[in-house]
């Protein structure tokens, strides 16, 4: 195996040095090889979660023998089509576990990388904006509170001085509270990809883009490789990581996954000077909004209502989001909208994702995701990391197998948190 050329270190010294040589002297942050006839793991989907499961498969046993397949270019699916939030504050103990491993993670992921995400721990409020929700959110303090995860309860007063802008008395939809936590926020989407892709590259993985999967062969029951518009790729073990496609990857390799796939949208306005540096979500009205470094507030609803897989938003999704939120946050009905766009994420019944082995030996699925992928990426490739070098999950992932539909054993989201984000 040939080693990758390394992408040199970043820091304020090779800034400097490169300054000097007017930037003539960068590398590129990750190489565009030809793919090899076989591979020992092979990553299905060059997003967020794919390249972090190569990165930990790498960092944490030592497998750098991976190539991670893109159909179109990285990063280009869900994972540069988010509102980029970060939270970790969840009902069931082991979605609490998985997500505060990937908030933790997220905490030092510039300094592991080499590579600014842009991390932004700003703080989350999740409203409450009903006596349901009052009485949930207090029931997800106390089990936070036993699951180590740091988030508190504060009251109206609390929530206009952290939000400012906020409407407390909506004759619909008043703010009774909220849930907060002050170490969940933001990351830089795209930069959360870069930063992986170069990390991968540079342990002498291949990320091979435009390289669509079209089929994927096996033999007695165990996987054997993948058909792909760049030729034949052999694998001992295949990880299945493409979000609102999984369906269609595992009918390729003869089983069906518990998932429906439906497009999320969002969307941002024009820039404006800023005016709220906390992420708020309220649930009620269905509706999320935070401000970016460059004044643009994103905003996020919630799924459509039927099963599709359209990449564009939609004017009545626009028009029923905003105005959801615009009792709550009146300025922003002076806002203009810049742009808009949708992804196709990948429900379960239960809302929780699905992290496991299949019928099919040496196939692993990492998939199930919904509205809530980003936030756990890192945990996420931590976790399925762990399961594909292992051939068993380990504690993060063991709960979210796909016995658990088969023996009724519920990770229930949807309804602890009153919204799949």
């Amino acid at each position: 195996m040939i080693a990758a050329p390394r992408s040199g270190r970043y820091s304020v010294f090779a800034l400097a040095r490169q300054a000097l040589r007017q930037h003539s002297g960068w590398t590129r942050a990750w190489a565009n090889p030809e793919p090899r006839p076989r591979y020992k793991v092979v990553v299905i989907g060059a997003g967020g979660h794919g390249l972090a499961t190569a990165y930990y498969l790498g960092k944490n046993f030592g497998i750098t023998d991976v190539a991670v397949l893109e159909k179109g270019w990285l990063g280009g699916g869900n994972t540069g089509r988010n509102t980029t939030i970060i939270r970790s504050n969840y009902l069931q103990d082991p979605s609490a576990a998985l997500y505060e491993k990937a908030r933790s993670l997220y905490e030092t992921l510039s300094q592991d990388l080499n590579y600014n995400i842009m991390f932004s721990p700003r703080g989350l409020i999740m409203l409450a904006q009903t006596e349901h929700e009052v009485r949930g959110y207090r029931r997800t303090v106390h089990a936070n509170a036993l699951q180590g995860v740091a988030t508190e309860w504060v009251t109206p007063a609390q929530v206009k001085d952290l939000v400012p802008i906020i409407n407390l008395d909506g004759p619909r939809y008043p703010v009774l509270g909220g849930l907060y936590q002050a170490r969940g926020g933001t990351a830089r989407h795209d930069a959360v990809a870069w930063g992986y892709a170069r990390a991968c590259s540079d342990m002498g993985m291949h990320i091979i883009q435009n390289c669509e999967v079209t089929g994927i062969r096996t033999d007695a029951g165990q996987v054997r490789g993948v058909d792909t518009t760049r030729g034949l790729i052999g694998c001992e073990k295949l990880a299945i990581v493409v979000a609102g496609h999984s369906s269609q990857l595992a009918e390729m390799a003869g089983f069906r996954l518990p998932i429906e796939s439906v497009a999320l949208q969002a969307l941002v306005s024009e820039p404006i000077k800023p005016c709220m540096d906390v992420v708020v979500m309220a649930n009620t009205v269905h509706g999320y909004m935070s401000q970016s470094d460059k004044g643009e507030m994103v905003i996020g609803g919630g799924t459509d209502g039927f099963n599709n897989f359209t990449q564009r938003g939609s004017w009545q999704h626009v028009e029923e989001t905003v105005r959801a939120l615009v009792e709550t946050f009146p300025m922003i009905s002076r806002l203009k909208m810049l742009r808009q766009w949708g992804g196709i994420v990948d429900m379960t019944g239960d809302r929780s994702p699905i992290l496991s082995a299949t019928p099919v030996g040496g196939i692993f699925v990492n998939c199930g995701w919904g509205t809530g992928g980003f936030k756990a990426i890192p945990g996420s490739g931590w976790a399925m990391a762990e399961l594909v070098a292992k051939d068993s999950p380990g504690p993060l992932a063991a709960d979210f197998g796909l016995n658990r539909f088969r023996e009724g054993r519920f990770i229930d989201e949807s309804v602890a948190a009153g919204v799949a984000h």
